[in-house]
């Protein structure tokens, strides 16, 4: 279970916290296919449920997939989303990106698929009068908690964004009010990659601190 293993390496807890941080990675093909201990998957879920949330709305709800059909549904359609996006690249990323493995929805244990439900807390949700998107924004940090935590339980998560979003809305019978932000895969890994998959394969290179930092204005 990440740091919390007896090692010289920790010598206090924010190295532990530093070394979860920088060990996170979108896993896709190290997936084991072992079930995932459901106390387990019941923590990371509470880390999930724990994030801020702009008014306290909470917006966010978490379907489990573990349905074989299911998943294969989606994989089919995650494929023809695949497919789109490799025609409209150049040859020479064509090149890279036919080599790039880019979810284990039927490799992992489960999926995991998180939405964002507008109306929780309205009509007045404090704190969204005037940023309407922040309430996204909080979805967005309960997925944040989640990866962090599963990291630290050993688990991988691969986050897959090559879908339709009114496919997945119909696939899980998701309501109109109801917005689906990523599907998760979720499962026991062989090992976390020490460099991203898409650095590996010199998809992009990752920018510095000091390339995207300002001080007082831009």
């Amino acid at each position: 279970m990440g740091c919390s293993e007896s090692n010289d390496k920790f010598v206090n807890k924010q190295d532990c916290f530093y070394d979860v941080l920088f060990k996170r990675r979108d896993v896709r093909a190290q997936f084991t296919g072992h079930q995932v201990d459901e106390n387990t998957l019941l923590r990371i879920l509470k880390a999930a449920h724990s994030a801020p949330s702009v008014g306290l709305s909470q917006p966010w709800d978490f379907i489990i997939v573990k349905d074989l059909k299911i998943r294969k549904q989606f994989y089919e359609h995650v494929q023809k989303e695949r497919q789109r996006f490799e025609d409209l690249l150049s040859e020479d990323k064509k090149k890279i990106f036919k080599n790039l493995k880019i979810e284990g929805v039927l490799d992992s244990s489960l999926g995991l698929v998180i939405t964002y439900d507008h109306l929780r807390g309205a009509p007045n949700v404090l704190g969204r009068n005037t940023i309407n998107e922040a309430g996204l924004y909080s979805v967005c940090l309960a997925i944040e908690n989640l990866w962090l935590a599963a990291t630290y339980e050993g688990l991988g998560v691969g986050w897959v964004s090559f879908y339709r979003e009114e496919f997945l809305s119909k696939l899980l019978n998701l309501p109109d009010r109801v917005k689906p932000v990523a599907w998760l895969c979720i499962g026991p890994v062989t090992h976390f990659e020490e460099i991203p998959d898409l650095e590996r394969a010199q998809w992009r290179s990752r920018l510095p601190l000091e390339s995207v930092l300002h001080y007082e204005t831009w």
